[in-house]
């Protein structure tokens, strides 16, 4: 099991932008010393839920503060960013630090931020395919065009290749040249799989990219591009179990092979929240009274881009429910959730919201207890 620690750079009521980030800088430093698999790190904008409005940004930060650990975005948020200037950061990422970069992406909500960076409504409910498509197609290939409505240019070279070619030669020279390069031989008695769309199988170069799924749409697209999946906070066990079962029936569905989509699986990805203590009820006393206030503060400032009315969970139940779900408890019983949800699931990679408590030295204590006394017990 790989567990990960989710930074959102959350601004609790009275911090300042600068002790949510202090925070993330601090949680991550702290992730990496308790031996947690990866940090992942939220992007949001003009809310202080998340004071973070880059975080492939921010990871870059991170990366050079660090050694070990994976840095991950979970996600930036494609419908209001160019997919190629996305691609580009991603592949600088993942070049130079040795492959220690994951990019989450996702189409993000009907926000405010639509109107402000130019995407418009189209860019949210229509667009995340293409946008998708065009990155992976930066990050797969030598050479990027876009044929798309919202994305029209002449093709170019990609600078830099996130996938190295395997050697050095004429072929290369042709793909920078722009020529068609030989077919290759193929032998008879060869069998290889049909790569997903856009995506080439795990393992074959580049920087992993998982989507956020949230509805069967996003499965779908998701199993079509062979991408694993990045399952949300709100997600029990039986939601989960569904996803997984639309993405099984959209992946077979296109003919592709078994071992393959076992491969895909052991990627996905699932959000939770850890808060680690002495006894359950003070675990879930201290996300119940930082977390509703935050809900309130932090989602309450989001304004649609077109003034369509949006409803908004009751922040205090919305804290009892993700304390029922996850992670929250004795170090005993944090692990047994998580071995629980793998059991039932087969999910064995998580990424847990950390920093409930709303300040830094309570982050940094229950990110070292979960380092301590859960991780042990999940091996």
């Amino acid at each position: 099991m790989r567990v990960g620690a989710f930074l959102l750079s959350a601004q609790f009521p009275g911090q300042s932008h600068s002790q949510a980030l202090d925070r993330t800088v601090a949680a991550t430093v702290g992730a990496e010393r308790a031996g947690l698999d990866a940090v992942w790190l939220a992007e949001h904008h003009f809310v202080p839920y998340g004071v973070c409005p880059n975080a492939a940004t921010l990871a870059a930060l991170l990366l050079g503060r660090t050694r070990r650990i994976q840095l991950g975005t979970a996600v930036s948020v494609l419908s209001t960013t160019h997919p190629v200037a996305l691609a580009e950061q991603a592949a600088l990422l993942h070049l130079t630090t040795g492959g220690r970069f994951t990019l989450g992406v996702g189409r993000g909500g009907p926000w405010i931020d639509l109107a402000v960076f130019g995407g418009g409504v189209a860019a949210y409910e229509q667009g995340f395919a293409e946008r998708l498509d065009l990155l992976l197609s930066f990050l797969r290939g030598s050479r990027v065009r876009g044929d798309g409505p919202q994305f029209t240019f002449p093709e170019v070279a990609v600078v830099p290749r996130a996938v190295q070619p395997s050697r050095a030669g004429r072929g290369e020279l042709a793909d920078w040249l722009g020529l068609c390069p030989e077919p290759a031989l193929r032998f008879p008695r060869q069998r290889t799989e049909a790569a997903p769309v856009g995506g080439g199988e795990l393992g074959d170069g580049g920087p992993p990219v998982v989507v956020a799924c949230t509805s069967p749409a996003s499965v779908r697209l998701a199993a079509e591009r062979g991408l694993p999946m990045l399952l949300g906070m709100h997600s029990g066990d039986e939601d989960k179990l569904r996803m997984l079962s639309c993405y099984r029936t959209a992946w077979r569905a296109l003919g592709r092979g078994e071992e393959q989509l076992a491969r895909v699986e052991r990627e996905h990805l699932a959000a939770g929240v850890a808060q680690v203590a002495d006894r359950t009820p003070a675990a879930r006393a201290t996300l119940l009274r930082a977390m509703p206030g935050w809900f309130e503060y932090g989602l309450g400032a989001h304004r649609t881009v077109d003034g369509r009315e949006r409803k908004m969970r009751d922040p205090y139940a919305y804290t009892e429910l993700l304390c029922d779900l996850h992670a929250v408890g004795t170090p005993r019983q944090c692990a047994d959730r998580l071995l629980a949800t793998a059991e039932r699931t087969g999910i064995r990679r998580f990424a847990l919201l950390a920093e409930g408590s709303g300040d830094q030295e309570g982050t940094l204590e229950n990110i070292a207890r979960l380092g301590a006394e859960v991780l042990p017990q999940l091996s």
